[in-house]
């Protein structure tokens, strides 16, 4: 498949950019939110009756958020470093990679928020389930559905 526009590498690496950014600033709401509501859990009065498991995922959710914002906030970083060195396609190929680990831990976070709800509301068991087939059907939208569509190139 052609691509029709009429640019120099320098200006693609820039629309590369842009986008780049664009799809960056839609994770960080995301995560934002997620983090945001996380924090507010522990101040709850039934935060008192998780067992060990579901304290233990909780906490491994607030690292996850954290480690999200990092990746999200990480190709800001690098641009303020880099800029003005003429290094725009590394600069590209860096916040391809870190938007690329967001989106993973982004996945891994829906899915423990699903699990941890689930487990508090319903059962394990239940909870297990749901969480499996929610990892699954995030695998397919977030990985394997953007890999049939270059499968042309």
């Amino acid at each position: 498949m052609g691509d029709d526009r009429k640019e120099t590498e320098t200006e693609r690496l820039d629309r590369k950019w842009g986008d780049l950014l664009q799809e960056l600033r839609v994770m960080q709401t995301g995560a934002q939110l997620t983090a945001g509501f996380l924090l507010t859990l522990p101040f709850q009065t039934a935060f008192a009756d998780l067992d060990s498991f579901q304290r233990g995922l909780y906490l491994i959710l607030v690292l996850l958020a954290a480690l999200t914002t990092a990746l999200v906030l990480a190709p800001v970083a690098v641009h303020r470093r880099l800029s003005g060195r003429h290094v725009k396609e590394r600069l590209v190929k860096a916040g391809h990679r870190l938007a690329t680990g967001a989106l993973l831990a982004i996945g891994l976070l829906v899915t423990g928020m699903v699990v941890l709800i689930f487990d508090v509301v319903e059962s394990r068991g239940t909870a297990l389930a749901v969480g499996g087939a929610t990892a699954v059907a995030l695998l397919i939208l977030l990985a394997a559905l953007p890999f049939t569509l270059t499968k042309d190139e």
